[in-house]
């Protein structure tokens, strides 16, 4: 059982404050779903939790377990078990995605004999060309293939809180159901927690959301179940403004 908990969190950019006092507590199996206009903070949130540089923290705690995550470097809370799928994954040239991964599963401490395997059951499961992780990472990849990439990164690490930055953006229907069923069975089959950043309600119908929270000028304004989701799309943002 982990709990990733984020304590009356405040964070600048370039002297502006954008996160104003977030609080919300991740379980391990839970689904949690932020969502807001354009603006609101929600990458912010996502970016503050995994120490992108630019982002200064003012107030507030999170933390993974109990460990302070605001106080390791971003490679070593990935190694604590926090996770990020980008919303714009980066490409980066010469370097292979099974190689990526290898390294990742070492600094682990965990063995990387099966990796193969491993990857190709992953591909086969989101419908991803398994020759694709013998590429450069990302390069002349469609949004879709680089969606589904990240997807099977998260699957074959098996980190313990996953933080999706709009998975589903550049998806088309059969990525975004593919990428969003694999993300709904690792909460069972691995217990994994997931904080999922979205603007739309097509993506919690696979993924099934435990709570929603409203997120307006950097502050959680409303939470409730998945029913808030629907009364979002039908009504917007602006009953919650």
């Amino acid at each position: 059982m982990s709990t990733l908990e984020i304590k009356n969190l405040r964070a600048t950019v370039g002297g502006k404050e954008i996160l104003n006092g977030v609080n919300i507590t991740v379980n391990s199996g839970e689904v949690h779903a932020v969502m807001g206009p354009n603006g609101a903070g929600k990458s912010t949130l996502a970016a503050v939790i995994m120490g992108k540089s630019g982002y200064e923290v003012t107030e507030g705690t999170v933390t993974l377990d109990g460990v302070d995550m605001l106080a390791l470097p971003t490679w070593e809370r990935a190694v604590a078990g926090l996770h990020l799928v980008m919303q714009y994954p980066t490409e980066v040239p010469g370097v292979h995605i099974d190689e990526v991964l290898a390294e990742a599963l070492s600094a682990r401490g965990r063995s990387t004999k099966d990796l193969t395997a491993r990857i190709a059951t992953e591909a086969q499961r989101i419908g991803f060309d398994a020759d694709i992780v013998s590429r450069a990472l990302n390069v002349d990849l469609s949004g879709g293939e680089k969606k589904r990439n990240e997807t099977l990164q998260l699957a074959v690490l098996e980190p313990r809180i996953a933080i999706l930055d709009e998975l589903d953006s550049g998806l088309d229907i059969d990525a975004l159901r593919a990428c969003a069923m694999r993300v709904e069975a690792a909460t069972t089959e691995q217990n994994l927690g997931v904080l999922v950043i979205t603007h739309y309600v097509r993506l919690l119908e696979e993924l099934k959301a435990d709570k929603v929270h409203i997120l307006v000028n950097g502050r959680i304004v409303t939470t409730g179940g998945p029913e808030l989701a629907d009364t979002l799309e039908r009504d917007g943002y602006a009953a919650f403004a």
